[in-house]
């Protein structure tokens, strides 16, 4: 669904500032980061490979993708909004998946483009004001909640049925897919792509995006349920999310596996939902860890003088 990086699992919250504010920033540069912040990473290279994948699956969604970081970008340098956190790429990366998943969903038609551009503009309002009210790295990040909601939204107003994966794919194929999935494609290829861009800019996200998505889905193998890459890029994102800490790590995507199958009983797909909640749920509770570790303090502190 993480400022320079979100290795320390706090892209959103706590973007790099930048020492000059009186140019504008390099479109080209912030586009690119925009794609490698839906993988928590700020890297045009990165970006670059994200691209490759999106042009190898689809080139439709291609398009989708870079009007929806476009507009994501323009509305955010429109209305004046910080200029190193537009050229971190923080108010595009909604957009993309906006974009990506509304091509992928609907044919191209003169509706299309025009719900892609006001749907990314409404997602950078949405991470202006949590930027706003969440300034602070123990607060909980947007991740991709901006595009989570108004996903659900398309689907509720268009009425557009959710794209089904073919099912029990062998367990390669639905883990190069499952990262493939993240940016909403069908293509183990572009998969191996997104891989390979993750691993030149940051080689430990990497090899914990794979773990998460190979754990995704083994569980649902053993499950008995047909396997697909649909059961593993929320695991791996989670895992992306806190790959600073192994421990963090694990508890997220052992989250994000758990979540997932509640919401098969909705009428609402998933999309990075188990994600974004299995992250909130280990932030919280490491914050909560550490607050009742410091209320505790002075009472040890107290028994021990008496």
């Amino acid at each position: 669904m993480g400022a320079g990086s979100a290795r320390d699992g706090a892209r959103i919250d706590t973007p790099r500032i930048m020492t000059q504010t009186t140019f504008c920033p390099d479109w080209a540069t912030a586009l690119l980061n925009g794609f490698s912040q839906v993988l928590l990473q700020r890297s045009p290279l990165c970006g670059l490979f994200c691209l490759l994948a999106i042009t190898l699956a689809d080139p439709h969604q291609l398009g989708g993708a870079l009007l929806g970081a476009a507009s994501g970008l323009f509305t955010a340098q429109r209305r004046g909004y910080d200029k190193s956190r537009r050229q971190a790429g923080l108010y595009s990366y909604n957009g993309i998946l906006i974009g990506l998943l509304l091509s992928h969903l609907m044919p191209w038609t003169a509706l299309l483009p025009l719900l892609i551009i006001a749907s990314s503009g409404v997602t950078t309002l949405i991470t202006e004001h949590w930027l706003q009210r969440c300034p602070r790295p123990t607060c909980l990040p947007a991740y991709t909640a901006p595009f989570v909601l108004l996903g659900w939204g398309v689907y509720q107003l268009a009425g557009v049925p959710d794209a089904a994966m073919p099912q029990n794919l062998p367990w390669y194929h639905a883990i190069a897919t499952g990262m493939g999935q993240i940016f909403v494609l069908d293509n183990p290829g572009s998969g191996a792509l997104i891989v390979i861009g993750l691993w030149l800019c940051n080689p430990r996200a990497a090899l914990f995006a794979l773990a998460g998505c190979c754990a995704g889905v083994a569980f649902a193998s053993a499950q008995g349920a047909g396997v697909s890459g649909l059961h593993g890029f929320n695991p791996a994102l989670a895992a992306l999310a806190f790959s600073h800490k192994a421990w963090q790590a694990l508890l997220a995507l052992t989250l994000a596996i758990i979540l997932e199958p509640g919401f098969t009983s909705l009428a609402l797909p998933g999309l990075t939902a188990p994600f974004v909640l299995a992250c909130w749920l280990v932030k919280a509770g490491t914050r909560l860890t550490h607050q009742a570790a410091e209320d505790c303090a002075p009472l040890r502190n107290t028994g021990q003088s008496s």
